[in-house]
């Protein structure tokens, strides 16, 4: 049986798929993350165990996957946004394998997507970016050598940064001497959640 990589979108209960949504309501197993995705999402399901992974290790989780698998069970692996960006699923997809456990990933609305969305805006427009660079900020994990701000603004583009509200003084420091100051920016926090700002 399966484990279904499900992207349950930026917040919104409404915004997850309806083939993600078809499967949160049929898998008998459902482990969520529980920190980023509403319970709303959950709504209408008929799941004989539904874990918040919130707390979870890796290794706990992939118990969990282990036992629903022994038993037939689908499992529906709940995660924020799309699951394949700072999904943290490909350790996941590793050790499932390893195991010869079969898996889907069931793509979500982005944050990237629901913030344009929210600020009425197209992120890609004709002689001024045809491009969207999605980064977050390096705090705990470092970047890539390359993938730093100062290598990345020098394509002018379109910039998406994840993860980044608790230092938005260094983010504007790194960027602004490749925007300027003119340049529009939004900062979203918590998009599409009821508490968003």
């Amino acid at each position: 049986m399966p484990v279904y990589f499900i992207g349950a979108g930026p917040g919104d209960p409404e915004l997850i798929t309806v083939k993600g949504q078809r499967l949160i309501r049929s898998c008998p197993v459902i482990i969520y993350a529980g920190s980023l995705v509403p319970a709303a999402v959950l709504e209408g399901h008929q799941a004989f165990q539904v874990v918040n992974s919130a707390e979870l290790h890796l290794e706990q989780i992939m118990e969990l996957i282990k036992t629903a698998h022994a038993k037939g069970q689908d499992v529906a692996r709940v995660h924020s946004g799309d699951p394949s960006l700072y999904g943290a699923i490909g350790e996941q997809i590793r050790h499932l394998r390893e195991l010869g456990i079969p898996f889907q990933i069931i793509p979500g609305v982005t944050a990237v997507a629901a913030c344009a969305a929210l600020l009425e805006t197209e992120l890609t427009l004709p002689d001024i970016a045809q491009s969207v660079i999605l980064t977050r900020y390096a705090d705990k994990t470092s970047m890539p050598p390359g993938e730093d701000f100062d290598s990345l603004a020098r394509h002018g583009t379109t910039m998406a940064i994840h993860l980044g509200v608790n230092h938005l003084q260094k983010i504007v420091a790194e960027l602004l001497p490749h925007y300027g100051a003119d340049c529009p920016i939004a900062v979203v926090h918590r998009a599409t959640w009821p508490d968003q700002d």
